[in-house]
């Protein structure tokens, strides 16, 4: 069997508690270094994987270590960069999401794949779920026949990620919610669907709790504009190429009764809610409506995403995460943001 060299650039959560654990479960991987900028970062890699090797430049590591495949756990600004110079080293590049700051940097990206005839696949994990898995196969089979509304959100109380590091400043991140957590139910719904195109975005996002007092943001005293210029919500309504719609809303921060994360698909046959984990279906059988509960809650996962990568690189599969759809998702993103900044509605 062959190994394939493994390498990751980034050393934060993302990296430790998905893709390193993911990774090391393969008999098909070696995992062999990873790169922070951060040396603090390093030692507690090191501390749960003391057999790496350890660098503060990705370019050395590229060099040193021969990889075959890198993720990218990175801030969302050095995403392209990362991810381009694996490219010209000859690694293949599972990047987290979302896939860049904006849709230029995303095409940019993915015809540097194809430039170089390296890999890209973006770590959605949320496709990678066995409920997703379920309602992509009931979708496929004409369970929910035309879908023609969509609603999702995900909506925290007091959740605002590392107030003061780069996921509250947007030279880093690119924006707040929307981009952390929009791109996963966003993406997912409009995956479901086949990724039609949209056709024109309205919404709306707010900054409420940049100076909030309450102790459960944890706000560190002295906090600036710099370090806190992203949104606390946003929301926004979405027309799609196929005659479909979809309304959102993503939060970090809101006066909320409790945290819920949530997709609905409404077709002319039937309807899938998922909330909060729970997965339902909403028919007809006999003329009569029903609620169904699928039991996904087996411990077999459908599509490891880690498995699935290897399988692309060596050409079993069709990726289920390609970069052209990331390349529509930053579209949508950089439409919503420009659309809430010019209080009106944008067409493509």
């Amino acid at each position: 069997m062959r190994k394939y060299r493994y390498g990751c650039i980034g050393a934060g959560g993302i990296a430790i508690y998905k893709h390193m654990v993911g990774y090391s479960k393969l008999p098909s991987v070696e995992i062999c270094a990873v790169c922070d900028v951060s040396e603090e970062a390093l030692i507690n890699m090191k501390a749960k994987y003391p057999d790496i090797r350890t660098y503060t430049n990705h370019l050395e590591m590229f060099e040193k270590e021969n990889l075959d495949i890198v993720s990218v756990c990175t801030p969302n600004k050095f995403h392209k960069q990362y991810t381009i110079d694996a490219f010209k080293a000859g690694i293949n590049v599972h990047c987290e999401k979302p896939i860049a700051m904006n849709e230029q940097e995303a095409m940019e990206m993915t015809e540097a794949q194809y430039e170089y005839g390296k890999k890209l696949m973006l770590g959605l994990n949320n496709r990678f779920t066995n409920q997703a898995s379920f309602v992509r196969e009931y979708i496929k089979n004409g369970g929910l026949g035309d879908i023609y509304y969509v609603r999702c959100g995900w909506r925290r109380r007091r959740m605002i990620p590392k107030i003061g590091g780069w996921f509250t400043q947007k030279e880093l991140s690119g924006g707040g919610p929307l981009i952390d957590l929009g791109v996963h139910f966003i993406d997912l719904t409009l995956h479901f669907m086949g990724y039609p195109d949209p056709t024109s975005v309205s919404a709306s996002t707010f900054k409420k709790f940049s100076h909030s007092k309450c102790k459960n943001l944890n706000i560190p005293d002295g906090l600036g504009d710099f370090d806190y210029n992203i949104e606390d919500l946003a929301t926004g309504f979405i027309r799609l190429s196929n005659g479909a719609s979809v309304s959102f809303e993503f939060s970090f921060a809101m006066n909320n009764e409790k945290e819920e994360y949530f997709y609905e698909l409404f077709g002319d046959k039937g309807g899938v809610s998922f909330k909060n984990g729970e997965l339902k279906i909403f028919t007809e059988i006999n003329d009569t409506i029903v609620d169904i509960i699928p039991n996904t809650n087996y411990t077999k996962i459908d599509v490891d995403e880690f498995q699935h990568f290897i399988d692309v690189i060596e050409n079993k599969v069709e990726c289920l995460s390609k970069p052209e759809d990331g390349i529509k998702m930053m579209r949508i993103i950089d439409a919503t943001y420009h659309s809430a900044e010019m209080n009106k509605e944008v067409t493509f």
